[in-house]
């Protein structure tokens, strides 16, 4: 076991918001322990990041060598290649990171970074193939590079189903929305896409016909196949094994979905446990949504450290 001053804060997680609450700390001088696990990054399927500016188009690979290679200057950082396993509360207050290795590490301040993870149709053929390339998850990331194609989104509520094809318009003009024929609402929906020059067609999706992941045809349980060459599909989530652990250990506040609260300055119900980056919303899933809560967190954990040593 080792054990940090009250000031040492420990990341988990090294994407966009870990490695940007990282850099930030580093600036203030604030020791920062980053546990970077080994597996592959959530976006690594990806051939760019998109929207971030600085960094348009390069791969989450380069993205996260500059980093990392930004924060090798700071001798404030230190970088832990494992898995964190869970994060309870230590003994003598603040938090115990318990580490794949056996290794466990005690400190004021944590800092969850760690994403989410998307759970793919198991029964889909061909979905692997085309994730992140011609099945995104979000238009705002690749629909720019899906530009001028016949496009379909698979929607699971009216709403959605009814104003895709007008949603997706800046990148398509040609989009359908595939629903469950018992979804609530569907005739609206229909008649809300087909005045904008879009469809509804009910089923569901079981192979994607592809070519080395671009696809070109959706194949339904019935045998239609619709020929697409983008599909929006944005798969159900859920939290990384050491986050479902820490909220049921910590008693975090969640959502519904399972999403972790946090407040303002991004932290959760627990004083000193932050959360930043995917693992707090749905809907705000981004490297620059990422990287601003990050660096929120750091502010907020560089503040709490201070007007605690002026408080002692």
């Amino acid at each position: 076991m080792s054990s940090h001053d009250d000031h040492t804060t420990v990341i988990v997680g090294a994407g966009p918001a870990g490695l940007t609450a990282a850099l930030g700390l580093a600036r203030y001088r604030h020791p920062v322990i980053v546990v970077d696990g080994p597996r592959a990054p959530r976006n690594s399927a990806s051939a760019g990041v998109h929207g971030h500016i600085g960094m348009d188009g390069v791969t989450p690979a380069e993205f996260r060598e500059r980093a990392w290679r930004e924060l090798s200057r700071y001798t404030t950082v230190e970088r832990l290649e494992d898995d964190a396993d869970s994060v309870s509360s230590a003994p003598g207050g603040g938090f115990r990171v318990a580490l794949g290795g056996g290794e466990t590490v005690e400190a004021r301040t944590v800092l969850l970074a760690t994403g989410v993870v998307d759970v793919h149709p198991a029964d889909v053929d061909g979905f692997a193939e085309c994730w992140g390339r011609s099945v995104i998850h979000c238009p705002f990331c690749l629909g720019e590079e899906n530009a001028g194609r016949r496009w379909a989104t698979v929607a699971d509520n009216a709403e959605l189903a009814g104003l895709s094809a007008v949603a997706f318009r800046a990148w398509s003009e040609d989009t359908i929305a595939i629903c469950q024929e018992s979804m609530p609402g569907l005739e609206t929906a229909r008649a809300t896409a087909r005045s904008r020059r879009g469809d509804v067609v009910t089923g569901t999706v079981r192979r994607l016909h592809h070519r080395e992941g671009s696809l070109y045809g959706i194949e339904l349980a019935d045998g239609r196949v619709l020929e697409r060459q983008t599909l929006v599909w944005t798969p159900r989530q859920r939290q990384q094994p050491v986050v479902q652990r820490a909220a049921e250990e910590l008693k975090l506040t969640v959502d519904d979905a399972g999403f972790v609260g946090v407040d303002a300055s991004q932290c959760t119900s627990v004083p000193g446990l932050y959360a930043a980056g995917d693992l707090t919303s749905r809907w705000k899933q981004s490297v620059t949504a990422s990287t601003a809560a990050g660096a929120v967190a750091a502010d907020a954990i560089h503040m709490s450290a201070l007007l605690g040593a002026v408080h002692h």
